[in-house]
């Protein structure tokens, strides 16, 4: 006997690891496939909750995990992409969209698991294509997915003959909160409702439960997928903790009211099932659905009290970096070109703003390894590369319109600037990639060098904050201390390049450490290049 529990335990594990990691490797090449445009679409789409909803039920099918979207949105509610009530919409869409899995998992593919994993090997190894071997990786992880679920359902098959696992399943039907618990906990530790829906559908098609002792694990599965939501949630925005929190706060909710209908909800699964002649397997997905579809809709209405509730319960201001545009209405550029350029550089002042910001992070994570500061930079950095699309796309649209030689020298000169903008968004990203491959490899940077790079980052932070100014003012004077701090900048640069080369001889520091260093100095000389070709673009130098 103890073979056996030795056999049903390693079958079932290792079906239960060859199914997540299926799922994972499917919704990765499904992404992949999509191409980087999740937060696109999650930005563009969700004007409005009923949107979100449906945004959410899609974004989840392609990435075949509610836990991958909601995480998405967190994120996206941290970065001030998206409002919370946008975010409801979004995480009720995903608990629906999650319930797809189940029903895939309904069909009988069992048998043609491993054949449907051989063509998708096929397809990765011999396709050099990116294409074709993405689709692969889905074909693949689709045929992983079923032979998990295949070994997953012959390591259960000895449980029908354990007289403990028996006297559980009759508590849980004696106790229907017991299976919520279960359902719950098992989710926790899992990390995956999609795995955990599809053990129970594997234990009910085994008649190892009852239909009314699944339907409260069932529950507890969908409340134990929010704490993903809730990991990714710490540390981030207080936005990001409201999200995360509405997301348990609906499924409990749901798991409440379902728990008091659950007579009358395990009557209506049992005569669907037997009216529609469904698979012991179907039946679970079907109740999947119904949960998660029903509870959305008795929900939706209750959006607005969700957020305000929320906002009550976790108080604070909440500081998040807006990646949109507040500045650039379509609507001046027919109207006046010369307002709308006057918006644009109002956008263009804000972008040269999170450049400053941007550095500042960047200084702080040297200084401490604090990996807030490290986000913070990627996040500014991200919201940089957004700003220059918008307003590159909004110039491009005022140049198609008849312009005054003075309008025309402001244009170019904003095109130039922005790119500018954009570039030492890239240079200080670089910095705090150095800083990454430093305590990651544990590179050791001296005493002395760190005070350079302390000279020489607060000096290109205050020659950024001079050419954005000289840009805002419009101001000549401000602009030629620009070009006298860059060259100073320059200057630095060089001195302690040489000044390396001799802690380098004396063997004072490693050749790993140079390399840091060296290219951290260089990042920031480029950044001084890109303040002086604002300042020039202002005193109308710039060849």
């Amino acid at each position: 006997m103890e073979t056996n529990w030795q056999e049903m335990l390693f079958t079932f594990f290792g079906g239960l690891g060859i199914f997540l990691f299926s799922i994972k490797y499917m919704g990765d090449a499904l992404q992949k496939a999509a191409g980087d445009k999740l937060r696109g679409i999650l930005d563009r789409f969700t004007t409005n909750p009923f949107m979100g909803v449906l945004v959410g039920i899609a974004v989840t099918v392609l990435i075949q995990s509610s836990s991958g979207t909601t995480v998405i949105v967190v994120g996206l509610v941290s970065a001030g992409f998206m409002t919370l009530r946008q975010a409801i919409g979004v995480i009720m869409g995903a608990n629906i969209g999650t319930t797809i899995t189940a029903f895939i998992i309904g069909l009988d593919v069992g048998a043609y698991a491993l054949p449907i994993m051989a063509v998708g090997a096929f397809l990765i190894f011999f396709f050099k294509k990116n294409q074709i071997q993405n689709f692969g990786q889905v074909v693949f992880g689709f045929g992983g997915l079923f032979f998990g679920l295949e070994l997953m359902s012959d390591g259960m098959k000895p449980l029908r003959e354990s007289a403990t696992f028996i006297d559980l399943t009759v508590s849980l039907s004696d106790m229907p909160i017991l299976g919520v618990v279960v359902g719950t906990v098992f989710t926790l530790i899992v990390q995956s409702s999609s795995a955990t829906v599809a053990i129970l559908q594997g234990l009910y098609a085994e008649n190892i439960l009852s239909l009314g002792a699944s339907l409260p694990v069932l529950f507890g599965d969908n409340i134990g997928t929010t704490i993903t939501a809730v990991l990714a949630s710490l540390g981030a925005s207080i936005a990001a903790r409201r999200a995360a929190a509405v997301h348990v706060l609906f499924n409990v909710l749901g798991t409440i009211i379902f728990m008091i209908l659950l007579t009358p909800f395990t009557a209506y699964v049992a005569w669907i099932a037997q009216a529609l002649s469904l698979e012991p397997k179907m039946q679970i997905a079907f109740a999947h659905g119904t949960f998660n579809v029903v509870n959305t809709i008795i929900q939706f209405p209750l959006i607005g009290a969700w957020a305000y509730l929320v906002t009550k319960a976790i108080p604070g201001q909440d500081v998040t970096i807006e990646f949109k545009p507040k500045h650039l209405d379509v609507h001046f550029i027919e109207q006046s070109p010369s307002i709308a350029l006057g918006q644009a550089k109002e956008e263009v002042l804000r972008m040269g703003a999170f450049s400053v910001q941007g550095l500042q992070e960047t200084y702080e994570y040297l200084k401490t390894k604090n990996k807030k500061n490290a986000e913070t930079g990627y996040q500014i950095e991200d919201a940089i590369n957004n700003l220059d699309q918008k307003i590159t796309d909004y110039l491009v649209l005022i140049s198609a319109e008849p312009l005054s030689a003075i309008d025309s020298t402001r244009h170019t000169m904003l095109m130039e600037t922005v790119r500018d903008i954009e570039r030492i968004g890239d240079h200080f990203e670089n910095i705090i990639e150095l800083v990454d491959y430093q305590e990651n490899n544990r590179v050791k940077i001296t005493e002395d060098a760190m005070d350079d790079l302390a000279e020489m980052f607060t000096l290109t932070i205050a020659t950024v904050q001079k050419a954005i100014d000289a840009l805002d003012n419009n101001s000549h004077e401000l602009a030629k201390e620009v070009a006298a701090q860059e060259d100073l900048i320059d200057k630095m640069e060089r001195k302690f390049r040489k000044k390396h080369i001799m802690r380098l001889n004396e063997g004072l520091c490693s050749a790993q450490a140079g390399i840091v260093y060296v290219d951290m100095i260089s990042n920031l000389e480029r950044i001084g290049d890109h303040s002086v070709n604002i300042a020039e673009a202002i005193l109308g130098n710039r060849s």
